[in-house]
């Protein structure tokens, strides 16, 4: 812990998985082209790591995992696979690979209905494929996973992982598959599988209960070192990690936890992959969406004209991004029609502001109105015409002026 009570994160990772999670996602179905955009987008944005899905998925995928490795990207590119011999021969084929990311299922349902092995069993798979990696690709980087481990019982997965660890792998992995993990669940089984390994510690995190963000934060804070995200969060499911909300939770902690990511790359990440496949971002999407930086109450807008942070965590410049206050509705308050007044170049009286605020809240509450109804009341009453607040008179516009091409909203 710091001085402010919080956790101490260190230096740390990010695993990027939409070209391997994301892939999983029922709306994805990448073309060769768009792995490649997807793939250069993150790696200008800065992630340290790609993960691509396996080589034995498909021969397209096999030929996809190839041409990226040979762009020459920043990103240390790995690939995941099944603890399998011929799944980790075929991924050595391949050149330019900086790891892979070797998974096996250890929950117990899994292990009852699924691949059927017992502890020993998994143990003798790991031990014989991690061996044959090391000695055909001795500089490769080795992950080994635990599918489901927030299902298992702590005993099985620390034998599981104490003897990986004695072959020398780099990371370890926890996976919490189905999403039924807490932060604290999260949290005390990093710590104390810190403890007992000398490898690093990377988490997964599906989102079914919505913990996923929370979870990886929670991961971090304990002591890992690596983290695994998809760009909008897609995956199987209801997905893992959204990049994007953990880099909005890293950012509420400290900005200079993310600085080394090129935070402005953000918003182009989350459009392309939701024109990929085929979705909308959410409108409360972490940072980029429509209404993240978006004000309305009076009180909210008075304070966020005065000083952003006092409603603002997060500045939405860093982000390139601007924020908006919603000013045409019964909301409103004096101050932001003050400032909507000065961007126009109106010169009105307090007096005059505060009237004209009530027209607009009298008018609101009958009818929804435009950022355009409220310029059109403003131009009006400076030029001396004070339209009735009679319910349903239509507003006009002077002849002389423009009509405001604004949202229903405007920048600060």
């Amino acid at each position: 812990m710091n001085d402010t009570g919080q956790p101490t994160i260190r230096d740390f990772h990010i695993i990027e998985s939409t070209l391997r999670e994301g892939e999983q996602f029922v709306g994805a179905n990448f073309t060769t082209g768009q792995k490649i955009d997807i793939a250069c987008a993150l790696d200008e944005f800065g992630v340290e790591y790609l993960e691509l899905t396996s080589p034995v998925v498909s021969p397209r995928s096999y030929r996809d995992l190839q041409l990226i490795a040979s762009l020459g990207l920043r990103a240390r590119l790995l690939t995941h696979i099944r603890c399998n011999r011929d799944d980790a021969a075929r991924a050595m084929e391949i050149e330019g690979l900086n790891g892979i990311d070797i998974v096996i299922g250890i929950g117990l349902p899994l292990r009852k209905f699924s691949h059927g092995w017992d502890v020993p069993q998994v143990v003798e798979k790991a031990v014989q494929v991690l061996s044959f990696i090391k000695d055909q690709r001795p500089e490769l980087e080795v992950r080994f996973s635990t599918e489901d481990s927030f299902r298992s019982p702590r005993e099985d997965l620390f034998r599981v992982y104490s003897e990986v660890d004695r072959l020398g792998v780099h990371r370890v992995g926890i996976a919490d598959t189905v999403g039924v993990a807490t932060p604290f669940d999260v949290y005390d089984l990093v710590r104390d599988l810190k403890r007992i390994v000398r490898a690093e510690v990377e988490f997964h995190g599906h989102n079914d209960s919505g913990c996923a963000i929370a979870n990886s934060y929670a991961a971090l804070a304990a002591g890992a070192a690596y983290v695994d995200t998809s760009i909008l969060g897609i995956g199987e499911r209801n997905g893992i990690t959204p990049l994007g909300g953990l880099i909005a939770r890293l950012y509420a902690v400290d900005p200079a936890l993310v600085r080394k990511y090129n935070l402005k790359m953000l918003k182009k990440l989350d459009e392309m992959v939701a024109r990929f496949v085929g979705v909308d971002i959410p409108f409360n999407n972490y940072i980029t969406g429509i209404t993240a930086f978006t004000h309305k109450a009076g009180i909210h807008a008075k304070a966020i004209l005065n000083e952003p942070s006092t409603y603002e965590i997060i500045d939405p410049a860093d982000f390139g991004l601007s924020r908006y206050i919603s000013i045409a509705h019964r909301f409103t308050g004096w101050n932001a029609i003050k400032w909507r007044a000065e961007q126009l170049g109106i010169q009105l009286s307090p007096e005059q502001i505060r009237e004209v605020t009530a027209h607009i809240k009298a008018l609101a509450d009958e009818k929804p109105l435009t950022l355009d109804d409220v310029d059109t009341i403003l131009w009006q009453w400076s030029n001396g015409h004070h339209p009735s607040e009679k319910r349903g008179e239509e507003i006009r516009w002077p002849r002389h002026r423009g009509r405001s091409r604004e949202p229903e909203a405007f920048k600060r």
